[in-house]
């Protein structure tokens, strides 16, 4: 293999690929190329047709398979800003984000679906963690509970402290 091909290779599949093309342009027999490289003729055989029909670019390593993004990356990036306006500011109740909102919310804006788990990739790939909503009355009263920690919950502390304790056997 020519040290050109040897840069251009990404893995040893390709590289392997590379080589049987440059070992047929200089006239060697695929079954004799086939058994050069430990692969099959059929392989080898592919790969020349490959080579032939398409030129050696179609040897090199294939990205990118499965489906297209359905979100364009100009919307994958307006995500995160949509997103920092809050949940509610989309007509949610609580300012909570979760897949199944955040779902609604791709659906409505760039008429796109998808499921919580994808929704869930997304976020992943857009930088946002999981979060839990945090589970508090909405009453709370957040100074009463304050004053009942620090006046009340030391004397109850050191009343339980006072009581001997007795072991039976």
């Amino acid at each position: 293999m020519t040290e050109k091909n040897k840069n251009q290779a990404k893995d040893w599949r390709e590289a392997r690929r590379l080589q049987a093309w440059e070992l047929k342009q200089k006239g060697w027999e695929q079954n004799k190329i086939a058994e050069a490289l430990g692969v099959s003729a059929g392989a080898v055989s592919q790969w020349v047709k490959r080579g032939q029909q398409a030129g050696v670019e179609a040897l090199h390593r294939r990205t990118g398979g499965g489906p297209k993004p359905r979100l364009r990356e100009a919307q994958l990036k307006e995500l995160p800003k949509l997103l920092e306006q809050g949940a509610e500011a989309y007509g949610f109740r609580g300012d909570v984000w979760t897949r199944g909102r955040v779902g609604k919310l791709i659906k409505d804006k760039f008429e796109v679906t998808y499921s919580a788990r994808h929704v869930g990739r997304i976020l992943e790939k857009i930088g946002w963690s999981r979060q839990k909503p945090i589970e508090r009355a909405s009453q709370r009263n957040e100074a009463a509970i304050e004053q009942w920690r620090t006046e009340q919950w030391p004397t109850l502390k050191k009343s339980r402290k006072r009581k001997a304790h007795h072991s039976f056997c």
